[in-house]
Protein backbone atom coordinates (compact mmCIF):
# COMPACT_ATOMS: atom_id res chain seq x y z
CA UNK A 1 0.00 0.00 0.00
CA UNK A 2 1.30 3.75 -0.95
CA UNK A 3 0.92 6.16 1.42
CA UNK A 4 0.68 9.91 0.18
CA UNK A 5 3.26 12.35 1.05
CA UNK A 6 0.51 14.41 2.73
CA UNK A 7 -0.37 12.46 5.14
CA UNK A 8 3.18 10.70 5.73
CA UNK A 9 4.32 14.19 6.36
CA UNK A 10 1.41 15.15 8.80
CA UNK A 11 2.17 12.03 10.97
CA UNK A 12 6.08 12.74 11.02
CA UNK A 13 5.31 16.62 11.61
CA UNK A 14 1.87 17.11 13.42
CA UNK A 15 1.89 13.88 15.92
CA UNK A 16 4.30 13.59 18.60
CA UNK A 17 4.97 9.81 18.22
CA UNK A 18 5.68 10.28 14.54
CA UNK A 19 8.09 13.54 14.93
CA UNK A 20 10.03 10.87 17.14
CA UNK A 21 9.96 7.63 15.22
CA UNK A 22 10.34 9.92 11.73
CA UNK A 23 13.49 10.90 14.12
CA UNK A 24 12.71 14.54 14.18
CA UNK A 25 11.69 14.55 10.28
CA UNK A 26 14.71 13.16 9.23
CA UNK A 27 13.12 9.81 7.60
CA UNK A 28 11.57 12.07 5.45
CA UNK A 29 14.79 12.54 3.36
CA UNK A 30 13.75 11.78 -0.11
CA UNK A 31 16.16 8.79 -0.54
CA UNK A 32 17.89 6.54 2.20
CA UNK A 33 15.52 7.47 5.32
CA UNK A 34 17.31 4.93 7.30
CA UNK A 35 20.94 6.60 6.57
CA UNK A 36 19.45 10.34 7.28
CA UNK A 37 17.98 8.93 10.26
CA UNK A 38 20.95 7.28 11.49
CA UNK A 39 23.23 10.85 11.06
CA UNK A 40 19.79 12.24 13.11
CA UNK A 41 20.93 10.13 15.61
CA UNK A 42 24.54 11.27 16.02
CA UNK A 43 24.04 14.65 17.98
CA UNK A 44 21.91 12.32 20.88
CA UNK A 45 25.07 10.77 20.48
CA UNK A 46 27.45 13.14 21.35
CA UNK A 47 24.87 14.53 24.20
CA UNK A 48 25.07 10.85 25.27
CA UNK A 49 28.15 10.11 25.18
CA UNK A 50 29.67 11.16 28.01
CA UNK A 51 27.36 9.84 30.62
CA UNK A 52 28.41 7.45 32.67
CA UNK A 53 28.33 4.08 31.02
CA UNK A 54 25.22 3.00 32.88
CA UNK A 55 23.09 6.14 32.09
CA UNK A 56 24.25 5.59 28.40
CA UNK A 57 22.83 2.22 28.50
CA UNK A 58 19.90 3.21 30.41
CA UNK A 59 18.90 5.37 28.37
CA UNK A 60 19.51 3.40 25.07
CA UNK A 61 17.39 0.78 26.72
CA UNK A 62 14.44 3.94 27.81
CA UNK A 63 14.67 4.52 24.24
CA UNK A 64 14.36 0.93 22.47
CA UNK A 65 10.87 0.53 25.19
CA UNK A 66 9.53 3.72 23.86
CA UNK A 67 10.57 3.36 20.46
CA UNK A 68 8.61 0.29 20.44
CA UNK A 69 5.62 2.45 21.08
CA UNK A 70 6.87 5.04 18.95
CA UNK A 71 7.13 2.75 15.71
CA UNK A 72 3.69 0.98 16.50
CA UNK A 73 1.98 4.27 16.88
CA UNK A 74 3.48 5.90 14.17
CA UNK A 75 2.57 2.65 11.87
CA UNK A 76 -1.16 2.75 13.31
CA UNK A 77 -0.72 6.19 11.81
CA UNK A 78 0.11 5.47 8.19
CA UNK A 79 -1.55 2.36 8.22
CA UNK A 80 1.12 0.31 7.44
CA UNK A 81 4.03 -1.77 9.05
CA UNK A 82 7.61 -0.42 9.35
CA UNK A 83 7.43 2.49 6.97
CA UNK A 84 10.98 3.22 5.45
CA UNK A 85 11.25 6.96 7.24
CA UNK A 86 10.28 5.47 10.60
CA UNK A 87 13.57 5.80 11.86
CA UNK A 88 13.42 5.66 15.80
CA UNK A 89 14.59 2.40 15.28
CA UNK A 90 18.31 4.18 13.33
CA UNK A 91 18.72 5.70 15.85
CA UNK A 92 18.40 2.94 19.03
CA UNK A 93 20.53 0.85 16.93
CA UNK A 94 23.56 3.29 16.40
CA UNK A 95 23.44 4.07 19.81
CA UNK A 96 24.28 0.41 20.60
CA UNK A 97 26.76 0.27 18.32
CA UNK A 98 28.61 2.73 19.90
CA UNK A 99 28.14 2.19 23.49
CA UNK A 100 31.76 1.64 25.22
CA UNK A 101 33.14 2.79 21.95
CA UNK A 102 35.76 5.76 22.23
CA UNK A 103 34.23 9.52 21.33
CA UNK A 104 36.46 10.28 18.56
CA UNK A 105 35.86 10.80 14.92
CA UNK A 106 36.97 7.50 13.48
CA UNK A 107 35.12 5.16 15.75
CA UNK A 108 31.70 7.29 15.10
CA UNK A 109 32.04 6.81 11.24
CA UNK A 110 33.76 3.14 11.85
CA UNK A 111 30.14 2.77 13.78
CA UNK A 112 28.07 4.14 11.11
CA UNK A 113 29.33 2.26 8.42
CA UNK A 114 28.84 -0.96 10.43
CA UNK A 115 25.80 -0.25 11.66
CA UNK A 116 24.37 0.61 8.17
CA UNK A 117 25.43 -2.33 6.82
CA UNK A 118 24.29 -4.69 9.38
CA UNK A 119 20.82 -2.51 8.78
CA UNK A 120 21.13 -2.51 5.13
CA UNK A 121 22.51 -6.29 4.23
CA UNK A 122 20.05 -7.59 7.36
CA UNK A 123 22.44 -11.02 7.70
CA UNK A 124 20.61 -13.99 9.36
CA UNK A 125 18.80 -13.43 12.11
CA UNK A 126 18.04 -10.00 11.26
CA UNK A 127 16.50 -10.20 8.00
CA UNK A 128 13.87 -13.06 9.25
CA UNK A 129 12.97 -10.92 12.15
CA UNK A 130 12.29 -7.95 10.10
CA UNK A 131 9.71 -10.41 7.94
CA UNK A 132 8.24 -12.44 10.89
CA UNK A 133 8.21 -10.07 13.55
CA UNK A 134 5.87 -7.73 13.68
CA UNK A 135 4.71 -4.26 15.77
CA UNK A 136 6.76 -1.63 17.50
CA UNK A 137 8.66 -4.61 18.93
CA UNK A 138 9.12 -5.67 15.27
CA UNK A 139 10.40 -2.49 13.74
CA UNK A 140 12.97 -2.25 16.69
CA UNK A 141 14.48 -5.40 17.00
CA UNK A 142 16.13 -5.70 14.02
CA UNK A 143 17.68 -2.87 14.17
CA UNK A 144 18.92 -3.74 17.74
CA UNK A 145 20.54 -6.82 16.41
CA UNK A 146 22.33 -4.96 13.96
CA UNK A 147 23.08 -2.53 16.49
CA UNK A 148 24.26 -5.60 18.73
CA UNK A 149 26.22 -6.96 15.67
CA UNK A 150 27.93 -3.92 14.24
CA UNK A 151 29.35 -3.19 18.25
CA UNK A 152 30.51 -6.81 18.82
CA UNK A 153 33.08 -6.04 15.21
CA UNK A 154 33.87 -2.44 16.73
CA UNK A 155 34.65 -3.58 20.13
CA UNK A 156 37.23 -6.08 18.32
CA UNK A 157 37.92 -3.14 16.94
CA UNK A 158 38.92 -0.80 19.77
CA UNK A 159 40.57 -4.19 21.77
CA UNK A 160 43.08 -4.89 18.77
CA UNK A 161 43.57 -1.58 16.86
Amino acid sequence: MSIDRKTTQHVALKTPSGFLAFGFGSGLAPFAPGTFGTLAAIPLYWLMAPLPWTVYLALTVIAFILGIYLCERASHHLGVHDHGGIVWDEFVGLWITLFLVPNEWPWLLTGFLLFRFFDIFKPFPIKWLDKKVKGGFGIMIDDVIAGVFAWIILMILVRFV
